[in-house]
């Protein structure tokens, strides 16, 4: 007779604040065909995590376990599989926003969700990147084809997808502006933004002068002034995935464009990220690590929206 394997895993039973997370003990998953199963080694956090967790969202009401940020170690693969093998470390992220489910000791999700872990990087930093660096890579590649010659005006550059975003807009060879309080300037000066602005002190719009992209990641009337600061025919990229008729009117008016977008889960973009990350110019900021167990204690942290850079879960 077999004992069937358990794992620990954060889960919760009603909306509400961090004190409607607990730690339960669930079956361990199994890789179905195409699928591998990881043993979790860190997964980070977001704010669609307390977004999540207090609201729903996306994910309507709980049970749930949110997470979407994964690096582990494969533990076995399910048929069909052929890209990884048990004990292979990989990183990615489950797919946003129904793959959810990485607060917890293993996860199971399909092969092409993940990419081998980079190498040179621990697993905390790994788990730390891939929602903000996927996010931040399909805004300014993929849709806003961010060139070496270009402006970027990045809203919140000390955020988790901000300050990656700013870390790959450099990459890119873009001049890069960014907002954050001026505490935290010395902050975006080390991620290599060229120019910093206090949206407390002053208006960033203004400051900001003509930008041929915005990456604008919390809409309403942040997202609607900073359309004035695109020349004609630039776009601004938002991560708040649904545009106001009134955005989208202002923006027909000005010449320009809107993309408002959900992040996609990719083994091909987290692979174009991978040599950035080898070579150094693209690092997740730690801002805290938390054991499983302490995971409220994380989304309290989270939720004062203070932090610079990724809280991660160290399940190692």
């Amino acid at each position: 007779m077999t004992t069937e394997r358990t794992m620990l895993t954060s889960t919760q039973q009603t909306l509400g604040g961090p004190e409607a997370l607990e730690i339960a003990t669930v079956p361990v998953p199994t890789a179905r065909p195409n699928e591998i199963l990881v043993r979790v080694h860190a997964a980070g956090l977001n704010p669609t995590d307390w977004k999540h967790r207090a609201t729903g969202g996306f994910l309507g009401q709980p049970p749930f376990t949110l997470g979407w940020d994964v690096s582990g170690v494969v533990e076995a693969v399910g048929i069909g599989v052929a890209s990884f093998a048990p004990g292979d470390e990989v990183f990615g992220m489950l797919s946003y926003p129904f793959g959810h489910g990485s607060h917890a000791q293993y996860v199971s999700a399909p092969a092409s969700w993940f990419a081998p872990k980079p190498r040179g990087v621990d697993h905390v930093q790994a788990g730390a990147l891939p929602l903000v660096a996927l996010t931040a890579w399909q805004a300014l590649n993929r849709y806003a084809h961010l060139r070496a010659d270009q402006r970027i005006l990045i809203h919140a550059g000390a955020g988790g997808v901000g300050h990656v975003a700013i870390q790959i807009a450099k990459a890119l060879g873009a001049q890069v502006i960014a907002t954050a309080s001026e505490p935290k300037h010395s902050f975006l000066a080390e991620l290599g933004a060229d120019e910093a602005i206090d949206y407390r002190a002053e208006d960033a719009i203004e400051r900001a002068g003509v930008v041929d992209v915005v990456l604008d990641t919390q809409g309403g009337e942040t997202a609607l002034r900073s359309l004035s600061a695109l020349r004609p025919g630039g776009v601004l990229v938002s991560t708040i995935p649904f545009a106001s008729p009134e955005l989208l009117a202002e923006a027909a008016r000005l010449g320009v464009r809107v993309i408002p977008f959900l992040v996609d889960a990719s083994r091909a973009d987290l692979e174009a990220l991978t040599p950035l990350i080898e070579d150094g110019r693209l690092r997740a900021t730690i801002a805290a690590t938390f054991a499983l167990e302490d995971i409220a204690e994380a989304h309290r942290l989270g939720d004062t929206n203070r932090t610079s850079g990724k809280i991660v879960l160290d399940l190692a």
